[in-house]
């Protein structure tokens, strides 16, 4: 008896023992408790740029659902999306509200190039994870520099080497006019499409940009066509997309007609530009194409369809940014799930910088994410799609554009 009275008291202080010790290795940083992990962003839910705002209303919605599931690791999310109007100096005001006010413990998926540019110094400087942001412009892959900073995007140059390259082969002779939005997103875009073409780069007979406070891009492309261009490579936000795609067809121009994967949206750009006038642009993806009766058996994608009926149905599950709304927040519950106890933002700066070959169910096969302490590029594999009237359909292989 005394034997067993002994073992059970050994066993009692290793229960006591092993408590107090994950007691102890329970670490925490402003905005993060035994009960909740508080985390922000901002969004344009209004101004130029607003058809991205349903991205965080979509992101909104997932951390409903998961907090109706008890959250992670037994923490609710609570989640601080703000609207920034697509205005640097909004952005700064609200970003500093969430910071010194609200006290989140980490900022992510704030949307934007020139936005996040804004906040990014202020951010590191007070070692705040500044994860996620949705924005591929490669200034972003900086870990030297900005080691707080880090993207959800691959980067937008990598991409449009892809067209360059396969401009060369297909349209060797091409006479190409570019349309692009003057700011760090648009120059990138331009800079990797001219490193796709390599020595032929001056097939562009002539490239225009514009404003992201313009009220349309009209004359731009009025302009390109009277150039003499046979191929059109638009790079633009969502809204001057769907207005390229009107003014060639107004136009009757027929150009072969690249458009980048940020405005390639079924709903949000070529439903409203016609789905007539958007048959036959070419883009390059990395995700399933929601809507494609060719994903309809694809547990992915009737998980994440699922997702929009019952948690945001007002949405457009067609909506290109509410598909990356979905993965970002499913991107950001891996990170929080793999902190444990330990929720300092050092810790989530860790967990979202080592992680290899994540494959998101949403991204098309073969494709994963990966980013490392040198190395924030998330994923930098795509597949070229011709819109067909209905939805874009996958051509050839999968292309890479890789470095490392």
């Amino acid at each position: 008896m005394r034997c067993c009275i002994a073992v059970a008291a050994i066993a009692t202080f290793g229960i006591l023992s092993t408590a107090a010790s994950w007691a102890a290795d329970k670490q925490y940083d402003p905005g993060a408790s035994d009960t909740e992990i508080k985390i922000g962003q901002t969004m344009p839910y209004s101004g130029p740029a607003s058809a991205y705002g349903t991205q965080g209303r979509a992101e909104a919605a997932y951390w409903k659902m998961i907090n109706s599931q008890g959250g992670i690791n037994g923490r609710k999310i609570t989640f601080l999306s703000m609207d920034d109007g697509y205005s640097p100096p909004k952005t700064v005001e609200q970003t500093r509200k969430l910071v010194e006010q609200d006290e989140i413990l980490a900022d992510i998926g704030s949307l934007g190039t020139p936005t996040n540019s804004s906040i990014q110094k202020y951010l590191n400087g007070k070692r705040i994870p500044h994860i996620l942001i949705s924005t591929g412009a490669s200034k972003w892959n900086d870990a030297k520099n900005f080691p707080w900073t880090t993207p959800f995007y691959p980067p937008y140059a990598q991409e449009a080497k892809i067209y360059g390259k396969y401009i060369l082969k297909e349209f060797p002779n091409a006479k190409i006019g570019v349309i692009y939005q003057n700011d760090d997103f648009g120059k990138d875009y331009l800079r990797g499409f001219k490193e796709g073409l390599g020595e032929k780069a001056d097939l562009i007979v002539k490239e225009l940009s514009y404003e992201v406070t313009d009220p349309t891009i009209d004359s731009q492309i009025v302009n390109l066509k009277s150039a003499g261009a046979d191929v059109l490579m638009t790079i633009t936000t969502p809204k001057f997309g769907a207005q390229a795609i009107r003014k060639v067809t107004d136009l009757g121009w027929k150009p072969a007609h690249f458009i980048v994967s940020v405005a390639s949206s079924i709903g949000g750009v070529l439903e409203p530009a016609g789905l007539e006038a958007s048959t036959g642009l070419i883009t390059a993806l990395a995700t399933k194409v929601v809507g494609d009766p060719a994903w309809d058996a694809d547990q992915g994608v009737q998980d994440y369809l699922a997702f929009m009926k019952q948690w945001y149905p007002e949405g457009n599950p067609i909506d290109g940014s509410n598909q990356i709304g979905y993965m970002s927040a499913q991107f950001t519950a891996i990170i929080l799930k793999n902190c444990g106890d330990v929720l300092t933002r050092e810790n989530v700066l860790k967990q979202a910088t080592n992680i290899s070959k994540v494959s998101l169910p949403l991204l098309l096969p073969g494709i994963t994410v990966s980013v490392s302490p040198t190395d924030y590029s998330t994923y930098d594999t795509f597949k070229l799609a011709k819109f067909d009237g209905k939805t874009w359909k996958f051509f050839g292989e999968n292309l890479s554009t890789a470095s490392r």
